[in-house]
């Protein structure tokens, strides 16, 4: 696997209501954490909160809009947790593919 994983970036992503968020700014061209709160089943400030571990991520950017945050996706941190996604899911397959080798000859071997 090349590159290392960045474990604030993957705890981030892990929470459902998160992705879920990551979601509602991509398709909604960014969002406040009112706007947020209107469309997921928690309060504005836990949206808040969420938005801030995102933030600190590097996921999201917030900017003030009057009295509140607008948050935009940073298209390139999400870029690099994709590739990360993808790193660390070839690098399973390949294990996965050993492993398969492996049984497939213990397999063979108890047929003889």
């Amino acid at each position: 696997m090349s590159g290392t994983i960045d474990d604030e970036l993957w705890s981030a992503v892990g929470d459902p209501i998160r992705r879920r968020m990551l979601d509602l700014l991509l398709t909604g061209g960014g969002g406040t954490a009112t706007t947020l709160s209107e469309h997921l089943p928690i309060t504005r400030q836990a949206v808040a909160k969420h938005l801030g571990v995102l933030d600190r991520a590097g996921l999201v950017h917030g900017t003030l809009s009057g009295r509140e945050r607008r948050y935009q996706v940073d298209q390139a941190q999400l870029a690099r947790a994709v590739a990360q996604l993808s790193s660390v899911g070839a690098a399973w397959d390949a294990r996965l593919q050993r492993i398969k080798q492996i049984a497939e000859a213990i397999q063979r071997s108890q047929q003889r």
